[in-house]
C-alpha cells in the first residue's frame, strides 16, 4: 500500500516487467482520502508492440486448476479479434459459462461439479496466441491444466457418509450439513472438514479395526473404492479418479446411502483352519475351511474380493507341472490373484488342501457368496 504526500495524478508502480516476461498485469485500488472505503481493485494489463497477439492466462498453463475456480483469458488485441464469435472449447466439455469481462477479457466460470478431479483440462482456441509464462512466450491454440487430486481424508469421509465404509463420520461443529451446495463440497474436496470417525457396528474384529487409517491410504479404503465403483458401473482398479469422484459428490449432493451393511470375512490358517464372515456387527458364519498346501500355500494378508461369479471354471498348473481344469466350480470370490473363496467337495474340511483358494463345503460356500462382493475385504491369518 502506498500513502502519497502530497496528493498525485501520476503514481509510479515501479519496474513490473522485465526480460523475457515482457506482458503483465496488476490490480490497482485508490482512494483520495484515507477514511473513505477502498473500491474493488481494477486489474491493468499491459503488453508490448508487434509480434503474434498475446495472452496472459490465469492459472497460467500447465498450473493446477481448481475444480471451482474460473479460467481468465486476457487478449492484447480485442477478443472479438482473436477468436471471432466462437469461444474457447473445453476438453472434456464442463458445465459452465463464458463471460466477456471487458473488451479484452474472457473468462469462464465452472458450474455444478467444476472440472473433473484429478484429471486434465484443456481450452482449444479459435486461433493461436502467445502465451505469456514466466519463463517466456509460446505460441499455442491449446491451454493446458492439470487438475488436482482430492484429499484421502475427505474421500474416507465421503465414503463414509455414503455407507461404504464399516465407520460413520460426523461433522464437526463449524462443518456444512449433509447436504450442501456444490461450491461448497469441490472446496472440501482439498481442505476437508473438520470431524469425527467412529465405527459403526459393536463387535468389530479386531482385524479389521488394525486395518483402519484416516487420512492415509489404507486396505480398508480400497476394498470401499472398489465396491462404490462396482455399484456405480465404473472400472473397478481401486483408484479414486475424476469418475469416482463426480460420482461420490453426486451421491454426496443427493444425500444418497449405500444398504446392505458391512461384510468382513477372516480366514484362519493354523488348525483347525476355519472361515469367519462377520456381517453389521455378527459373526453370522463360522465353518471349516481348507488353504493351500505348503507347496502352494494362501497368502497371508488382507485383499478385497474383485471378482465375484456363481459358477465357473478354475484352471492353473499344479506344483509338479501338471495342469487342471475345474469345471462347474461353485460360489467364487476371487481376492488375490488365483485364490478365491469358493465351494469344492472333499472328504474333510479344516487341513490345507487346495492350491491357495479357501475351499468350503457347498452349504457355508452358498451361505457366504452373497455377503462377498466385490470390494468385501478378506484377511488371511495365522
Amino acid at each position: 500500500m502506498l500513502r502519497l504526500r502530497p496528493a498525485r495524478r501520476v503514481v509510479a508502480l515501479g519496474v513490473v516487467a522485465l526480460g523475457s516476461k515482457r506482458a503483465g498485469s496488476v490490480l490497482v485500488s485508490a482512494v483520495p482520502r484515507r477514511w473513505e472505503r477502498q473500491p474493488r481493485a481494477v486489474r491493468v494489463t499491459w503488453f508490448p508492440v508487434g509480434g503474434p497477439t498475446q495472452a496472459l492466462v490465469e492459472p497460467a498453463p500447465g498450473k493446477q486448476l481448481r475444480p471451482g475456480h474460473p479460467i481468465t483469458v486476457t487478449f492484447a488485441e480485442p477478443v472479438a479479434t482473436v477468436l471471432g464469435a466462437a469461444h474457447p472449447t473445453l476438453i472434456p466439455a464442463v458445465p459452465g459459462r463464458w463471460r466477456t469481462l471487458d473488451a479484452h477479457t474472457i473468462s469462464f466460470d465452472p458450474a455444478a461439479l467444476g472440472y473433473p478431479i484429478g484429471g486434465h483440462m484443456a481450452a482449444r482456441l479459435a486461433a493461436p496466441v502467445a502465451v505469456v509464462a514466466a519463463t517466456g512466450t509460446h505460441l499455442t491454440r491449446t491451454l493446458r491444466w492439470t487438475v488436482p487430486d482430492g484429499s484421502i481424508l475427505r474421500l474416507q469421509q465421503l465414503l463414509a457418509r455414503a455407507g461404504y465404509l464399516p465407520l460413520d463420520w460426523t461433522p464437526g461443529a463449524a462443518a456444512d450439513p449433509p447436504a450442501t451446495p456444490a461450491q461448497t463440497e469441490l472446496r472440501a474436496v482439498s481442505t476437508p472438514p473438520a470431524g469425527r470417525f467412529t465405527w459403526r457396528f459393536p463387535n468389530t474384529p479386531a482385524e479389521l479395526k488394525s486395518l483402519w487409517r484416516p487420512g492415509h491410504p489404507n486396505d480398508i479404503t480400497r476394498a470401499a473404492i472398489m465396491m462404490f465403483q462396482d455399484t456405480h458401473g465404473l472400472k473397478v482398479d481401486s483408484f479414486a479418479g475424476p469418475d469416482v469422484w463426480h460420482a461420490l459428490l453426486v451421491d454426496t449432493l443427493a444425500n444418497k446411502r449405500r444398504g446392505g451393511g458391512y461384510s468382513y470375512v477372516y480366514v484362519h490358517r493354523k488348525l483347525p483352519q476355519s472361515l469367519n464372515l462377520w456381517h453389521n456387527g455378527h459373526v453370522i458364519l463360522s465353518s471349516p475351511g481348507n488353504t493351500g498346501i505348503p507347496a502352494a500355500p494362501t497368502q497371508l494378508g488382507s485383499f478385497p474380493v474383485f471378482e465375484h461369479i456363481p459358477v465357473g471354471t478354475m484352471s492353473g498348473t499344479n506344483p509338479d507341472g501338471s495342469h487342471y481344469h475345474d469345471p462347474g466350480i461353485r460360489y467364487i470370490s476371487y481376492f488375490n490373484h488365483g485364490d478365491a473363496i469358493h465351494a469344492f467337495t472333499r472328504a474333510s474340511f479344516g487341513t490345507p488342501q487346495s492350491l491357495g483358494c479357501v475351499e468350503l463345503p457347498l452349504p457355508a460356500a452358498r451361505k457366504v457368496w452373497p455377503y462377498t462382493p466385490i470390494g468385501t475385504l478378506v484377511t488371511v491369518e495365522n
